[in-house]
């Protein structure tokens, strides 16, 4: 009784405001009766399936993390050449769950972004795109999103920072992305958030099949802002979409990566960087 009175207020809300009233997939979104697995104490696995969720089927992983309890547990693992699995990567550094990190260089290793972990610099930004203008920064008081052009990132005396983007969120609004293919187009994509209640959210939306068509990046950041966020970047998406929670699955893999081209936990793309939650 009490979760249909908390449903009823949710759809209320969503109702009373006008601009989203009108959507009926922020309907969908917010009152979908996610598949909930909690991985560990303030660790939550949510899982969907949409038969139509802007105009395709789409399917969700994503994970809630408290951040009141973990603040101290996120990283970021990276290697300056070397690529491999994001799994590989997670169960190297005993991760509860991780996420694929950003963009890399597929042929010769290494993120063509700015990487910073436990203050050594990683990699450096190889050429300065629109497209990465989002930081993701790490400390043990907080971990926050901000636009890199309001952030010394790489001279200051931040200790862990992951360059990436687009940005897709900044307190609660939404941004302004340019109208091209990369951001348009329908792609499997990865994206993390924090939430104004003080959540880590790590998402993927499968993409590339027939049980999956993707998402724009202006739909993920829809999605995101309809499952609460304050601020969102966008990550590495396409193959390299993975997300990983410690014996969730045979390999740990929760969603569809597609590099192999089938709809099942084993397509992984290997990549130079993850954000994790360490045991």
């Amino acid at each position: 009784m009490k979760r249909n009175l908390s449903l009823a207020f949710i759809v209320f809300l969503w109702l009373s405001q006008p601009v989203l009233g009108q959507s009926s997939d922020s309907i969908a979104v917010v009152t979908k009766d996610w598949n909930a697995t909690v991985i560990d104490k303030g660790v939550v696995w949510k899982q969907g399936h949409f038969d139509n969720l802007f105009g395709n089927q789409q399917d969700i992983n994503f994970v809630e993390i408290n951040l009141r309890k973990y603040r101290k547990k996120i990283h970021i693992a990276a290697d300056s050449v070397q690529l491999d699995s994001t799994s590989r990567i997670a169960v190297a550094h005993d991760a509860i769950v991780a996420i694929n990190g950003g963009f890399f260089d597929m042929q010769n290793g290494g993120s063509v972004d700015f990487v910073k972990v436990d203050g050594e610099v990683i990699n450096h930004t190889r050429k300065q795109t629109d497209r990465a203008d989002a930081v993701l920064l790490i400390s043990k008081r907080k971990t926050e999103i901000e636009p890199a052009s309001a952030v010394d990132y790489e001279h200051g005396n931040l200790p862990n920072v992951l360059l990436s983007g687009p940005l897709l969120i900044k307190d609660g609004i939404a941004t302004k992305l340019r109208a091209n293919p990369f951001n348009n187009n329908r792609h499997p994509r990865s994206a993390i958030a924090t939430t104004a209640n003080r959540k880590l959210i790590l998402i993927v939306a499968d993409g590339r099949n027939r049980q999956a068509a993707g998402m724009s990046l202006p739909e993920l950041t829809n999605v995101l802002r309809w499952l609460g966020a304050d601020d969102a970047m966008n990550l590495d998406g396409g193959g390299s979409s993975t997300l990983y929670a410690k014996k969730a699955s045979d390999n740990g893999v929760l969603n569809h990566p597609s590099d192999n081209k089938q709809f099942d936990h084993f397509g992984q793309r290997p990549v130079a960087n993850i954000i994790y939650v360490a045991d």
